[in-house]
């Protein structure tokens, strides 16, 4: 079994912004999958399915950012998933906007949602995909990652989505190796 993990923050007024990239690559994964992430449960939203006889838990905290551990855990303890089981995708400002970063362990790197997760499981040992989002030289981070993306950034972002929702799949289908080596 496996828990894939997108983050963001809930509500409408989050919607398509840059913290949110998360969300916006479990909803594709989902539409890929054919399966709609709506389950209310463990702090968040899920949906369950079988991909090629394995089971699959696609979880969409509703803690907000800072408090993603405590719906991972509760979804990793109900359904008894080991912490190699997990995968976990979110935005980065250290990166351009788009390019895909996938990584078998590591630190929050300033991530809040990350932190807390790694604060809930008392370790960093977990695969995460990290989407880029680009930086603001002059806005605060916090009005930054609550911002939406540029229509210029627009066709970036996408192609991040996009490519973040097929490294999932091969992950599946081939491991975070092969992942690793396709999308990095």
């Amino acid at each position: 079994m496996k828990l894939i993990v997108g983050l963001g923050n809930p509500g409408k007024e989050y919607e398509k912004t840059r913290h949110n990239t998360g969300f916006m690559v479990l909803d594709r994964l989902a539409d890929k999958l054919g399966v709609t992430i709506e389950q209310n449960k463990f702090k968040g939203l899920y949906a369950k399915l079988k991909y090629h006889g394995e089971d699959i838990i696609l979880l969409k905290p509703q803690t907000f950012m800072n408090l993603s551990g405590e719906s991972v855990r509760a979804a990793m303890d109900f359904f008894k998933i080991d912490q190699q089981d997990l995968l976990v995708i979110y935005d980065d400002m250290d990166m351009p906007t788009g390019k895909l970063r996938l990584r078998q362990n590591g630190s929050a790197g300033g991530h809040n949602g990350m932190k807390n997760i790694i604060l809930h499981l008392g370790n960093q040992n977990f695969e995460r995909i990290r989407v880029g989002i680009g930086r603001h030289p002059y806005m605060k981070v916090v009005d930054y990652v609550l911002s939406r993306f540029t229509n210029e950034e627009s066709v970036d972002i996408e192609k991040g989505i996009e490519d973040a929702s097929e490294a999932v799949i091969d992950i599946l289908n081939n491991g975070f190796s092969h992942a690793m080596n396709k999308y990095n």
